[in-house]
């Protein structure tokens, strides 16, 4: 099993990276493997629903979404983690998440994830809303922890002195690894999702 967690900062190896990198090393002692996924330093377009998604993800290819798309395909779970900017999550991954899951939403139905927030102070709780509303429409069970999942600092070596927030990332990755062998023993029962489609209301004339 594998988890894919996506670095929605432009700064490489920064808080939200020390964050999720603290969560990876947790999920190799229970058994997981895992992958950190870079966004970036280069711009993320926006989805304009154009409509025009392809078998490989957005109809556009001059970013890094389309191979999240396909590495997020073969992942069995998901941490999404973000920097905190203006009380909100960065717009770069707000703008990657929106074309990943418009063009490729099957690939991320019914798999577990959980959204990370990295913040020097304040605005973790607004940027995690943002994150989780991806997981609540897409069928996605939401890993939480032992306290809300943020960490605090301004620089890597501070959010490493925040105990509690590094305690929190651990306690995600054991969750994580919780569910996964739950599903997957599930699945082994015959014991599968359901869900209904189809039906649309607007009531919009």
């Amino acid at each position: 099993m594998k988890v894919l967690l996506l670095n929605g900062s432009a700064n490489q190896k920064g808080c939200t990276y020390t964050a999720l990198e603290e969560i990876g090393r947790t999920l190799q002692t229970e058994g997981i493997g895992y992958e950190i996924f870079q966004t970036g330093a280069r711009p993320v377009r926006d989805c304009i629903g154009c409509g025009q998604c392809t078998a490989e993800g957005c109809v556009f290819s001059d970013d890094a979404v389309n191979a999240f798309v396909q590495k997020a395909r073969e992942a069995d779970g998901f941490v999404f983690g973000t920097p905190v900017y203006y009380a909100h999550a960065s717009g770069r991954i707000l703008s990657f998440l929106d074309r990943a899951f418009y063009s490729s939403k099957d690939a991320f139905v019914h798999k577990p994830a959980a959204a990370v927030a990295s913040a020097r102070r304040a605005g973790t709780t607004a940027s995690l809303d943002d994150l989780n509303k991806y997981f609540g429409i897409s069928h996605m069970p939401v890993i939480g922890s032992s306290y809300w999942n943020m960490v605090h600092g301004n620089r890597p070596e501070e959010v490493m002195q925040d105990e509690e927030g590094l305690q929190t990332m651990r306690n995600i990755a054991h969750n994580m690894a919780w569910l996964l062998r739950c599903i997957e023993a599930g699945r082994e029962q015959g014991i599968l999702p359901r869900t209904e489609s189809g039906s649309r209301t607007d009531f919009i004339r």
